[in-house]
């Protein structure tokens, strides 16, 4: 099976390096001194399970890798634009593309089912240009827990014990392709269910990237660090329940006991990567994790005073920096 995993930042380098191990002819499109590191010595993953070097094909030119039976699309969503300029030569007639990332997805309400169904997400993809290079009817959704970290070009550390990349089609169901996916994943240490709500699992993760994201951004700390003072964990509390409520009022019910998460993520040391990137200087992945989740709660008649004060401060916080600029 020939794998391109379009984007080797941390969670990208993961997932190809999984692959590899799982027996998937694997390349990636990457740039810099990413690329450079990759093509002189592979990806070197530092997980609990294992430490590993997985060779890897390496290119910034997606036309020197050729057609791919699978894709998977790890970037940030502001780099879509740059993605669906360059996907083509991967692609053959029926190549799916598993878009793997944080927060709402461009194709949220495609064959969704409900009143909303069909409704675009302009600001998620400018100009309509991933949905004409790519198309509905081959994008998979993906959600990712893995908590990596870049500690040198090539080499990514990994901190959680177990990493899982929850995969669905955006109408639900299977066929052999995404099962050829998923078992070489699994092959490769990395869980990797199948399930037939995606949007459910988008959101069971984006609660808490919607409150713990914003928080650790004004605190420049990691989760747990952040979570020691008692005004953040109320704050955390808050935002996680209005979340819920979003999810809810788009029509998914998350049985989640909020004050229990919020205990639990105060073991977890590691800096989400909204911190990291502003840290490192990058651009904010801010529109699908914070501004168009609240754009849904007002189209929801969803309440989220709470969220709009982190989400505000932070836009703020990333506008004075130059590292966000909103959609035009």
């Amino acid at each position: 099976m020939k794998v391109c995993v379009f984007g080797a930042g941390a969670i990208g380098g993961h997932v190809a390096a999984r692959l590899v191990r799982g027996g998937a002819e694997v390349s990636v499109v990457a740039r810099g001194a990413t690329l450079a590191a990759i093509r002189e010595k592979g990806i070197t993953v530092a997980a609990r399970d294992a430490e590993f070097r997985a060779e890897v094909a390496a290119s910034d030119d997606p036309a020197a890798l050729g057609p791919q039976d699978f894709v998977v699309v790890t970037v940030k969503g502001h780099q879509l634009g740059g993605v669906a300029e360059a996907i083509g030569p991967l692609l053959r007639a029926d190549t799916p593309v598993a878009f793997v990332m944080n927060g709402i997805p461009w194709w949220y309400f495609d064959r969704h089912g409900g009143a909303l169904d069909g409704t675009a997400l302009p600001a998620l993809d400018p100009g309509g240009a991933m949905r004409r290079a790519v198309g509905v009817e081959r994008t998979v959704g993906g959600v990712v827990y893995s908590a990596c970290t870049i500690t040198a070009p090539g080499r990514i550390e990994v901190e959680n014990e177990k990493s899982r990349v929850v995969l669905g089609w955006p109408g639900g169901g299977m066929d052999g392709r995404l099962a050829a996916l998923a078992a070489a994943l699994e092959a490769g240490g990395m869980g990797c269910p199948v399930v037939p709500d995606i949007r459910r699992e988008v959101w069971a993760k984006l609660v808490s990237n919607l409150s713990n994201g914003p928080l650790c951004l004004l605190s420049r700390q990691g989760i747990g660090p952040t979570l020691e003072d008692e005004a953040a964990r109320a704050a955390a509390r808050a935002g996680l329940a209005e979340g819920v409520a979003i999810a809810r009022g788009l029509g998914i019910v998350l049985e989640m006991d909020v004050a229990a998460r919020v205990e639990a993520s105060r073991s977890v040391a590691h800096k989400p990567s909204i911190l990291q990137d502003m840290e490192a200087g990058k651009a904010i992945e801010m529109e699908a994790m914070l501004v168009q989740p609240l754009a849904l709660a007002r189209m929801a008649g969803v309440e989220t005073p709470v969220l709009d004060l982190l989400v505000g401060l932070s836009r703020k916080a990333a506008e004075a920096t130059g590292q966000y600029a909103p959609a035009a």
